[in-house]
């Protein structure tokens, strides 16, 4: 038995391109493995709980169960639409997860290994509370770069524990926050330092994982604190705190284990408590969480004698049309929105993604290659060859509405088929999704390649023995193509596996080699060429969002200032527009008519301005600079046609303009009065 589990998608924004580089490769692993007769339980889930889930939940209005149904429900659907089956999906806000986190964290206090500490902790005196993980940002102790709470995530990547951080300031309302004592709890990492370099060494999984595991380890590690100041999440046994979110996330994997093996009729604890190792363990994330599954999760599974997890796969990171991928730069690709959107078989985007390079590796999306890659791999390889044989087979050979072939394979063929399942089987076993897609791939060339040579059209009309043995080849080629490339491609695959009249999801390799005759129905055409043009439309499509984003959803966002809602910096150089790019923005001189500042936010203040044709309500980050009383009367630069955005349950909609001036900004005005609406070009 193996439990092959996924790092959990956060239930707080849509799924994107990013998401698939661990989701498909873990698919078509289960996949693969189940084909080679390994039995196999497949769970992942939402992860529900965090610091900006709640943020979120708050700038929209709804509560943090609301917004998670929202996402959850969002993932379920992506996922289902790409054909990433899992057993269970579940989500840690539910009430058996809650049971199960509670228990491991009482069994590491009974087993001496969390103790309470008096600590500093970053508090903002104008929100009057303590400021958990991503409420806080300022600089890391380490590097110096900007981070946030718990992570250094723009610099050194190093996990910052509570009060490390310099100079806090509030993130919610912008204030500095101060130092104040209060107790948390800890988890005593540091006693499992020699367990974890003995652990690594005989951890299974991609050497990127491995290698950045080991580095943090032989480093020192730190006790690590595991309570939080929050409402919303696991609650720590006797206190009014919550556990982490990294504590409770990856225990996420037991907890969907037990309701998966529930359906199934299955002991879970022969998987995570038993005495003697059963079951093997394997998780697959993204290289970003490779610290917290390689150091904090083994420790805490030993802590309170669970099993421990037998190999760890982490994807390289995802590029977009070369550049580091960014939600707020435009760099992006949405699953439903453009790409489900889009009409495109979901089998193409699976095999780009396994595909285009090494798991391990980073990945770089591009809607050029992307074309060409599906029209000049999948469908001038394989899917020439599927529909070239199947159909040649029905014409020639059909007896009512279905053809007869007997079998008579070429031995030759069968030794190459064999050659591939193996090349597959031990590409699956270390993890090289794209060698084992390549080992199809040559399958279909060395088809394809058989076919022309032998000519069965000219042989049909001479020797219809020597025809028949060609033909039987060659679909026996293309029944194991259908079956070896199904774990890739299984929308696709499962449609066409009706032709030779098998249902695919009950294949195993066994199916590959064994030899019987033919009957086949008509064929259709396995994939459709993506067109020039649709491809272009994808591509402008993607440009008009780069060159569309913008970080200044607060009214003003200065050059090289942290965007407060990803995290993600302005890039001290932008990108050169053209001046028709230049005419699409709708600028005008807009009048001031009314001003407040936000409640709750030091930063904030809402505008009521006359554009001329209309009042627009405009939120502004200039409150800590002007008065109302500053702002009322002053003609201002306005960006009119800017999209709408809610600030603290605030509608904006529009921007005005200043100039950054020691990272304060300072109103712009004309120097004579204009009417409002004037246009500024």
């Amino acid at each position: 038995m193996k439990l092959i589990t996924c790092g959990l998608p956060y239930a707080n924004g849509k799924a994107h391109i990013g998401h698939l580089r661990t989701y498909v490769p873990a698919d078509v692993y289960v996949r693969y493995l189940r084909l080679f007769g390994e039995d196999a339980i497949f769970v992942c889930g939402s992860d529900c709980h965090g610091t900006p889930i709640v943020v979120n939940a708050e700038k929209e209005g709804l509560k943090p169960k609301e917004l998670v149904d929202i996402y959850h429900e969002h993932f379920q659907r992506v996922f289902s639409e790409i054909d990433i089956e899992f057993d269970y999906f579940g989500r840690t806000d539910a009430e058996y997860h809650h049971e199960r986190t509670q228990d491991i964290v009482k069994k590491l206090l009974e087993n001496g290994y969390i103790y309470p500490k008096e600590i500093e902790l970053a508090y903002c005196p104008s929100c009057e509370r303590f400021l958990p993980d991503r409420y806080v940002e300022g600089v890391c102790p380490y590097c110096s770069a900007i981070a946030r709470g718990d992570e250094c995530d723009q610099g050194c990547g190093r996990h910052l524990e509570p009060g490390e951080i310099l100079d806090p300031r509030c993130k919610i309302c912008g204030a500095k926050a101060v130092y104040k004592k209060q107790k948390h709890y800890f988890f005593r990492l540091t006693e499992f330092r020699d367990f974890l370099l003995e652990y690594l060494d005989n951890l299974k999984g991609t050497e990127n994982a491995l290698n950045y595991a080991r580095q943090w380890v032989s480093k020192e590690l730190k006790d690590w604190c595991i309570t939080r100041n929050l409402e919303w999440g696991v609650r720590f046994p006797g206190e009014d705190l919550v556990v982490y979110v990294w504590v409770d996330a990856p225990i996420g994997y037991i907890s969907f284990t037990e309701r998966a093996c529930e359906k199934r009729g299955l002991d879970w604890e022969r998987i995570w408590r038993a005495e003697k190792k059963e079951s093997e363990i394997v998780h697959f994330i993204g290289l970003d969480i490779v610290y917290h599954h390689c150091i904090f999760w083994p420790a805490m599974l030993k802590g309170s004698n669970y099993s421990l997890p037998d190999g760890v796969v982490a994807s390289g990171m995802v590029k977009v049309e070369g550049k580091t991928f960014s939600k707020t730069r435009g760099y992006v690709v949405w699953l439903e929105d453009d790409y489900l959107a889009s009409g495109l078989n979901t089998d193409f985007l699976r095999y780009y993604l396994v595909n285009y390079t090494s798991h391990q590796k980073d990945l770089n999306f591009s809607w050029e290659v992307f074309g060409e890659k599906v029209n000049n791999e999948l469908i001038a390889n394989l899917g020439n060859f599927l529909y070239r044989v199947t159909y040649f087979a029905w014409k020639n050979f059909k007896d009512g509405g279905e053809a007869k072939i007997r079998a008579n394979i070429d031995e030759d063929a069968l030794r190459v088929i064999e050659e591939t399942v193996k090349k597959i089987r031990d590409a699956i076993e270390n993890w090289e999704f794209k060698i084992a897609s390549d080992a199809f791939m040559e399958l279909s060339s060395f088809g394809n390649n058989y076919f022309q040579s032998h000519k069965p059209w000219e042989l049909i009309k001479s020797d219809i023995e020597a025809a028949i043995q060609v033909v039987s080849t060659c679909l026996h080629i293309a029944k194991a193509l259908v079956i070896l490339s199904f774990p890739v491609l299984p929308k696709t695959m499962r449609r066409f596996s009706r032709i030779f009249g098998f249902e695919i999801e009950n294949s195993k390799v066994e199916d590959v080699l064994s030899i019987n005759d033919f009957v086949i129905k008509k064929p259709e055409i396995p994939f459709q060429k993506i067109e020039e043009e649709k491809i272009a439309e994808l591509e402008e499509m993607m440009l008009e969002r780069i060159r569309r984003a913008s970080k200044m959803e607060e009214g003003i966002l200065n050059e090289g200032e942290e965007d407060i809602k990803t995290g993600d910096k302005m890039s001290e150089k932008e990108d050169l527009i053209s001046f028709e790019e230049f005419k699409r923005f709708d600028l005008r001189i807009g009048k001031v008519l009314r001003a407040e500042k936000i409640e709750k936010s030091k930063k904030l203040m809402r505008l009521e301005i006359d554009i001329g044709d209309e009042v627009r309500q405009v939120v502004a980050g200039i409150a800590e600079d002007y008065t109302p009383e500053d702002v009322v009367g002053r003609l201002l630069p306005v960006l009119v046609n800017m999209k709408p955005a809610k600030l603290m349950g605030v509608e904006s909609k529009g921007m005005i303009l200043a100039a950054d001036v020691g990272g304060k900004p300072v109103l712009l005005s004309p120097d004579r009065d204009v009417e409002p609406g004037s246009k500024i070009r």
